[in-house]
């Protein structure tokens, strides 16, 4: 079926296109073929009117060559033909008489036979071909509601017999309609040359006498055109032969095709497509709650992915898939769906593949336009070296610098988010990295976690625990239990949409290229394992730490805190890719420290996040420091404190001992007042002063 579409698989965009042409033709034909009929049936029915006829066939077949017909405009050797016949008709006008027995057999019965055989053949074939294509049509909608949870073998089987029984019908319906088109334009020659050769015989029988206007050169010229005629149809049947055997051999080859979900070990899935067509379900809310599903016939183009609705002339644009983002998600319990999500996150759409095959094409083919691969010169070759690096990618190079040096652009690197000293050695820490192994910079045998663990049902082993939540889970209600937020007083509060891609210990946190590596190897491993799948969080940035928030039910699914992340940066081609590496105490080994680095996919905002956690780790660092001054300040106040109380406490020891002294000095005087009393006084201190000697007199005088 070389003329009217391709010889397997189904009705696309491009074969109604071109059957849209053949049946637009063959309706120019019937057109011209009635008018023609109508020119020869005059001459037949009126022998007066015999000149006027001729003159009319005469003028209609001058006229063949302005005809737009949109397959036979470039016949000249037709034109041509057409255009001889009509001046000889047109010299034979005047001087023919009514051939009533002669052109009813050799004239009017070839194009009766046509315009009532075989343009009613291709009506009646047309309208099986709409009947055939309706029911197909109606088969794949049941087909495509069969539940995948409960499923009723019997129905299935019901559903897939209906489906296998239209496609067929439809395909061998379609087959025959397009065979006959193309027949169609042979027997438009026939049909037209015939009844003109016949008519021209009939006259050269009649007129005897006319010899002298239908010279050798005339003679010569019909005998031509039988001949060509005779060629034409040997060549028709020729081709019909052919056709037929085709139709036989696509009929056993495209069996297994009939099936919805075929056999992916006999049809293996490409994956380095970067164009692709086919229906698929679109899905479409038409509620809050409520949704419909419509069949559509969907195509990219460049960057774009297209839809065509049944009987449009063009397709529309869907959605720009230049760096977008798809995934599988499960939706209203159907199967083979999947989520196209835009750069900029504002526009998505769920469709649904008809089968494993396609399902998996068009999230391949997505991905693969998502990184604009079609823009180069073999798009195709560049998808395969991507797919197998990226099953190379498993395998650990022999050299960071050999698998780096020319993929990585010469840019300055985001230093360390930690690092406060050293930032200007950026060249020497370079070259010091580029002599690390991969095994420097990765743990060997560390497996991938692709899921994000809720804290609820473990302790995340990469999540540094404060000392006011050890041992605390969090409350699946989002409750607090009137206790205070943490992030409450925090100054910076932004809130990203993010994908968690997958997570890996490393070995080393001091330069971005170990995140590029972390890349890397999640999304060579996502590629290999065909995991589409990725959940989506609200990333919180404070000045205290990191939380990944559930957006359905404002959970905290995990905790970074910020002086734990001691590394963070974008990819460096992919901006909507970035990564971060936590610090925390106990991994595999309890006695060192483990770095874990985290790598999630946001809305083109990658930047803008390594920014904001940027702007998170100053303000905390600032923080520190006006913590710490204040710290020393308060000591210091403290220290002056505590010396004034002990100045205060001296002075009110001086202060005791004058006032003992005013009252020693009083009994002393009134001791003197009396002889005895003063006698004692003196004999007890003399008594004392011998004692002590001249040290303890000296001591005694001091304590006076």
């Amino acid at each position: 079926m070389e003329r009217c579409g391709p010889r397997t698989g189904w009705v696309d965009y491009k074969t109604r296109s071109l059957l849209g042409v053949f049946e637009e033709d063959a309706a120019a034909i019937s057109n011209y073929v009635n008018q023609l009929f109508q020119a020869m049936h005059r001459i037949y029915d009126a022998q007066n009117e015999l000149s006027a006829a001729t003159h009319l066939t005469s003028k209609l077949l001058k006229e063949y060559e302005q005809q737009r017909f949109p397959l036979g405009g470039d016949d000249e050797v037709m034109s041509s033909t057409l255009q001889q016949f009509a001046k000889v008709i047109d010299e034979l006008s005047s001087c023919h008489a009514v051939l009533s027995t002669q052109l009813a057999d050799a004239m009017m019965f070839p194009i009766t036979q046509f315009k009532e055989r075989d343009l009613k053949e291709i009506l009646t074939l047309k309208e099986v071909f709409q009947i055939a294509s309706n029911d197909h049509d109606a088969a794949i909608t049941r087909y495509s509601r069969l539940s995948k949870r409960r499923e009723n073998e019997k129905i299935k089987a019901e559903v897939t017999e209906d489906v296998y029984t239209s496609r067929k019908k439809q395909h061998q319906t379609m087959m025959h309609y397009f065979c006959a088109l193309n027949t169609l334009q042979y027997k438009k020659k026939i049909a037209m040359l015939e009844p003109l050769l016949g008519y021209m015989q009939a006259q050269i029988s009649f007129f005897k006498m006319g010899s002298e206007n239908l010279n050798e050169q005339l003679e010569e010229f019909l005998t031509n055109i039988g001949t060509s005629v005779q060629n034409v149809r040997r060549e028709m049947e020729c081709e019909v032969e052919t056709m037929q055997q085709t139709i036989e051999d696509l009929e056993v080859a495209s069996d297994p095709l009939y099936l919805p979900d075929p056999d992916p070990t006999k049809f293996p899935v490409h994956r380095n497509l970067t164009r692709k067509a086919g229906y698929l379900n679109a899905r479409n809310k038409t509620g809050l709650v409520s949704s419909s599903w419509e069949r559509q016939f969907y195509f990219t183009q460049g960057g774009n992915l297209m839809s065509q609705a049944r009987g449009d002339v063009a397709g529309g644009l869907v959605m720009d898939i230049d760096n977008c983002s798809v995934m599988a998600v499960d939706c209203e319990d159907r199967r083979y769906c999947f989520q196209i999500t835009s750069f900029d996150g504002k526009k998505s759409s769920i469709l649904q593949a008809e089968s494993k095959k396609d399902y998996e094409e068009w999230i391949c083919t997505i991905n693969n336009i998502s990184k604009q691969i079609y823009l180069s010169e073999n798009p195709e070759e560049i998808a395969a070296r991507v797919n197998q690096s990226a099953l190379e990618a498993v395998t650990p190079s022999p050299s960071f610098q050999q698998r780096h040096e020319s993929m990585r652009p010469t840019v300055q690197s985001r230093p360390p988010a930690t690092r406060t000293s050293s930032t200007g050695s950026l060249g020497s820490e370079s070259a010091a990295l580029s002599a690390l192994s991969l095994d420097s910079l990765v743990a060997p045998d560390t497996p991938i976690q692709f899921d994000i663990i809720s804290p609820v049902s473990e302790d995340q082993p990469g999540q540094a625990k404060t000392s006011g939540q050890s041992g605390r889970r969090t409350n699946p209600f989002g409750e607090t239990g009137g206790s205070k937020s943490e992030t409450e007083d925090s100054i910076l509060h932004q809130l990203f949409i993010v994908r968690f891609l997958g997570s890996m210990e490393v070995k080393y946190d001091e330069s971005p290229d170990v995140v590029y590596e972390t890349m890397r190897q999640i999304l060579a491993a996502r590629a290999i394992h065909n995991i589409f799948r990725m959940t989506e969080s609200h990333l919180l940035v404070t000045c205290d730490c990191l939380k990944l928030i559930d957006p359905q039910t404002q959970v905290t699914r995990l905790r970074f805190p910020l002086p734990n992340v001691v590394l963070y940066a974008t990819h460096q081609e992919n901006k909507r890719l970035f990564g971060f590496v936590l610090r925390t105490s106990g991994g595999r080994v309890d006695s060192r420290q483990t770095s874990v680095c985290y790598i999630f996919e946001s809305n083109n905002e990658g930047e803008k996040i390594c920014d904001s956690v940027g702007l998170a780790k100053q303000i905390a660092f600032h923080a520190e420091l006006d913590r710490k001054a204040s710290e020393k300040q308060k000591e210091i106040d403290r220290v002056k404190e505590k010396q004034q109380k002990e100045l205060n406490k001296q002075k009110q020891i001086e202060k005791d001992l004058e006032e003992q002294s005013r009252l020693i000095a009083a009994s002393s005087r009134s001791n003197q007042s009396s002889g005895e009393g003063q006698f004692v006084v003196l004999s007890s201190s003399q008594s004392e002063d011998s004692d002590l000697g001249e040290d303890g007199k000296k001591k005694r005088e001091s304590e006076a």
